[in-house]
């Protein structure tokens, strides 16, 4: 497993390496600049501003220095939030962006698999056909529709909870956007935990566990759940990446200071350097999770050998 988790690892630089390439370039490729403005600076001033971020030296040069950088954990300043390097950018941003996410994952696996074995223990029953009912719906609608609903809805027909911050942090201002994210990643667990349970139930070892005699609870708990969960284990590794890192629509509705706003305001200002921060560690992120899930594979499947 070590040797595994090692070799993976390794194997995981040149995929970094080339995302870091192509979103370089992509982002220098794209129209104007960090300096562009309503109010055009002067010419000296501009070419002082862009000696200082090296922004005048040929576009390959850039490039290496900026992986020179990044390999010695620096991401660089950032070209719009002045004083403000990337990595505290990200190091603010981060935790807030973590606490949603991770919140909404959370509770997307456990409604998820719940409602996904209860409408598989019951195939074409009212409540298996309620359940992808409410799936299908959830998938359809998306969270940027779905999130000023239930802030007009909760926060402003019934006052129950806030419409938008973080306020002290405390959980009721987190209930809206944690339920707004979460929503269509319930909708694809539980339809992902339906069909996988559905496949395992008439497995062999399955009819065997059920032939000795064992309680119904024990064969879904101790025999069943496990290798049905291998497919969302599958999804959760890039899903809850994204999620952690990619809730814009969430955190602008609702005006969560999270990775995701500066992300925005990064590429509406092209800050260079800001995005890829961002970009750079998204991947990582990706990366790191789909290990994990390889290795959480092992431990679900004892089928699963990793030599």
């Amino acid at each position: 497993m070590l040797r595994y988790s090692l070799t993976r690892f390794l194997g995981a630089i040149p995929t970094l390496l080339i995302l870091i390439t192509v979103a370089f370039f992509m982002i220098r490729a794209a129209p104007g600049g960090p300096f562009d403005a309503e109010k055009q600076l002067p010419p000296e001033i501009e070419a002082n501003l862009r000696a200082a971020y090296h922004l005048d030296e040929p576009l390959v040069q850039q490039f290496g220095r900026y992986v020179w950088n990044l390999a010695r954990g620096d991401f660089g300043p950032s070209f719009q939030y002045k004083d403000y390097s990337v990595t505290e950018l990200i190091a603010a941003g981060f935790p807030v962006s973590l606490r949603l996410g991770g919140s909404a994952m959370l509770l997307a696996l456990l409604v998820g698999v719940f409602a996904g074995t209860m409408a598989a223990l019951r195939q074409n029953s009212r409540t298996d056909h309620a359940v992808m009912a409410v799936s299908m719906t959830g998938i359809s609608i998306p969270n940027f529709v779905m999130a000023p609903l239930l802030i007009l809805f909760f926060a402003v027909y019934l006052g129950w909870l806030p419409a938008g911050g973080i306020g002290d942090g405390g959980l009721r201002y987190m209930i809206l956007p944690v339920i707004s994210l979460a929503l269509p990643q319930i909708a694809y667990i539980s339809r992902l935990t339906r069909g996988s349970m559905i496949e395992v139930l008439r497995s062999n070892f399955v009819r065997t566990a059920r032939a000795q005699g064992l309680p119904e609870r024990t064969v879904i708990l101790h025999h069943a759940l496990k290798p049905a969960l291998l497919p969302v284990v599958s999804y959760l590794g890039p899903a809850t990446a994204a999620v952690i890192t990619g809730s814009v629509v969430i955190e602008q509705i609702f005006g969560v200071p999270g990775l995701g706003r500066y992300f925005v305001q990064g590429a509406l200002n092209r800050d260079y350097t800001l995005v890829m921060g961002v970009v750079v560690f998204y991947g990582a992120l990706i990366i790191l999770f789909n290990l994990f899930v390889d290795l959480v594979y092992a431990w679900l499947d004892p089928k699963v050998k990793y030599a």
